[in-house]
C-alpha cells in the first residue's frame, strides 16, 4: 500500500485499520481467534497502521471482557517492527457516555497498561482520547514529552482536538496528529486544515465512511442489535436513508466511472484532497479490508475533488452520529 507521513516523521500506510469494532460498539465482540486472524490478514494485505484504545472493551460470548488492545497486541506481536501502533488514554465509558481523566498519574498508569496489553515496549502514536477540561493542555503535553524522553512512546496526538487546545499543547511538545471525525457527511473539522498545515500536524480520520453508511450497503430495512451503536445513529433511520439518496447516487456514479465502490470513492475523496489525511475505517470482514485498502490506489483529479466538494456543499444531508455526550467525573 502507498504510504504517507503524519507530522514530521511518522510514516504509515495511506489507509489504516480502526480496530475498535472487533470489541466495542458494534454488537458482540468478535471471537478472539477470528479477530486475530483478521488483523493479521490486514497486515498481509498491506496495512501497517493499527488504531485501538484502552477504553475499547466488549463482552465475549462466555461473558468475559474483550480487551481490544490485547487482540491487537497478540495479532501484531510477530510483526512489531513493521507496524505502527496507535492507542489512547484519558476516557472510560459509562454506558454511552464518556468520562474524561487526563491527570498525569492516570496517564502514567494508562501507558503501562497499554504497553502490557499490546505486548510492546513502546507506542508509536499515543493519543489523548478526549480533552479533559480540568487538566490544562500544557500539563498533558508535558507528560507526553516525558514519555517520549523515556522511550515509552515515540509520537503523540489528540483526538477530537480543537484549535486552541492544539496550539497550546503543540507549543510544549509537538503534536504528530489529531484524530477527529471526518467524512463526506461530517466535514466540521475542515476548519482546522489551515492550522494543521501551519503546524505540520497530520489528520487521522475516524468514521471516514460515516459508520458504514457511505458503503451504500445499508437500507431503511437494515436492522441492528441494541448493543450496536448504529441502532441509535441518525444516518440509519428511514427518513435519513431517503434524505441521503442524492449523496449515494453521486458516489455510485463516480464509482462506476472509476471501476471502484462507493466506499472506495468516499476514502479516495479525502486521500486525494489532502496529503496529510489518513483514514482509519473499521471492519471485521476480510473482504472489506481488501476493498478499503484499494482506495489508496484510486486517483481522483483535483477537478474531481472540487466537484465532489461543491456537490456536498449544496446537499441537504441528514444528521450523522457525532460522538457520545460528555459527562462529569
Amino acid at each position: 500500500m502507498k504510504a504517507r507521513t503524519l507530522g514530521k516523521d511518522l510514516t504509515v500506510a495511506a489507509v489504516g485499520l480502526g480496530c475498535m469494532g472487533f470489541s466495542h460498539a458494534y454488537g458482540a465482540a468478535t471471537e478472539k481467534s477470528e479477530a486475530v486472524e483478521a488483523i493479521q490478514k490486514a497486515f498481509e494485505i498491506g496495512y501497517t497502521f493499527f488504531d485501538t484504545a484502552e477504553s475499547y472493551l466488549g463482552t465475549n460470548t462466555d461473558g468475559s471482557i474483550s480487551y481490544n488492545e490485547e487482540l491487537v497486541g497478540e495479532a501484531l506481536s510477530p510483526y512489531r517492527n513493521k507496524v505502527q501502533l496507535a492507542t489512547k488514554f484519558g476516557v472510560r465509558h459509562d454506558n454511552r457516555n464518556i468520562l474524561t481523566d487526563s491527570r498525569p498519574e492516570t496517564i502514567r498508569s494508562s501507558v503501562e497498561g497499554s504497553l502490557r496489553r499490546l505486548h510492546t515496549d513502546y507506542i508509536d502514536l499515543y493519543y489523548q482520547h478526549r480533552i479533559d477540561p480540568s487538566v490544562p493542555a500544557e500539563e498533558v503535553a508535558g507528560v507526553m514529552a516525558d514519555l517520549i524522553r523515556e522511550g515509552k512512546i515515540t509520537h503523540w496526538g489528540i483526538s477530537e482536538a480543537n484549535e486552541d487546545y492544539l496550539r497550546k499543547a503543540h507549543a510544549v511538545c509537538p503534536v504528530t496528529a489529531i484524530q477527529n471525525r471526518y467524512s463526506m457527511m461530517y466535514r466540521d473539522y475542515e476548519r482546522l486544515f489551515p492550522v494543521l498545515e501551519e503546524l505540520g500536524v497530520g489528520f487521522v480520520a475516524f468514521s471516514p465512511m460515516a459508520n458504514g453508511f457511505l458503503t451504500g450497503k445499508y437500507t431503511a430495512d437494515s436492522k441492528f442489535t441494541q448493543d450496536d451503536y448504529r441502532s441509535a445513529m441518525p444516518q440509519f433511520t428511514a427518513d435519513a436513508m431517503q434524505k441521503n439518496q442524492e449523496l449515494l447516487a453521486l458516489l455510485y456514479g463516480l464509482a462506476e466511472s472509476k471501476n471502484a465502490t462507493p466506499a472506495q470513492i468516499s476514502l479516495a475523496w479525502m486521500l486525494c484532497g489532502k496529503s496529510y489525511i489518513v483514514p482509519i475505517p473499521g471492519t471485521r470482514k476480510i473482504s472489506r479490508l481488501t476493498e478499503n485498502a484499494g482506495a489508496a490506489d484510486i486517483e481522483l483529479t483535483a477537478d474531481e475533488v472540487r466537484m465532489l466538494n461543491k456537490a456536498l456543499d449544496g446537499m441537504e444531508l441528514s444528521g450523522v452520529f457525532g460522538g457520545s455526550p460528555m459527562a462529569k467525573k
